[in-house]
């Protein structure tokens, strides 16, 4: 696990309510966001993430497929622009499939000193950044056991 200082990150989106079992609905999208970014000629700049704004295991899920840009942009229809938070985050990598990454993410959440930047309300978990990142290409590596996901929490600013 590592401690990293990211400055305000640009990307586009797709934001949807869903629940654990339909997760599809929002990460089918990732290739519609990546053929929009392509016809209007934006650069992308990193891998496509989730952003998970609100979680509840039990219920819904305020979630965004993401694909982030190397500049500011303007969003279309469901498609939207929007930031990353600069700030410090906790970051952790797996190789493995998707599946597999709840006990990173409990063993992330209980690093002993670690304060995310999370409220806990009536509807969920509120998160000001929470990422899961995939850096293989689904296209080149099929097999899901051997996929690179990455994990950004991003920290409590201090008091």
């Amino acid at each position: 696990m590592d401690i990293i200082e990211f400055p305000e990150r640009h990307y586009v989106a797709v934001r949807k309510t869903i629940t654990l079992t339909t997760f599809g609905v929002v990460a089918d999208r990732i290739p519609e966001i990546y053929g929009w970014l392509v016809a209007k000629g934006v650069a992308m700049e990193g891998a496509p993430f989730f952003r998970f704004h609100v979680i509840d295991m039990e219920g819904d899920l305020d979630v965004e497929a993401g694909v982030p840009v190397a500049g500011p942009v303007e969003g279309e229809g469901d498609i939207v622009a929007a930031t990353l938070p600069a700030g410090r985050y906790a970051s952790v990598r797996q190789v493995g499939h998707p599946d597999q990454l709840f006990p990173v993410i409990e063993k992330l959440r209980n690093t002993p000193g670690l304060v995310f930047d999370m409220t806990e309300e009536a509807d969920g978990e509120h998160w000001g950044s929470r990422l899961e990142i995939y850096h293989t290409n689904p296209a080149e590596q099929p097999d899901m056991n051997k996929w690179e996901i990455e994990l950004q929490f991003r920290l409590k600013d201090p008091a």
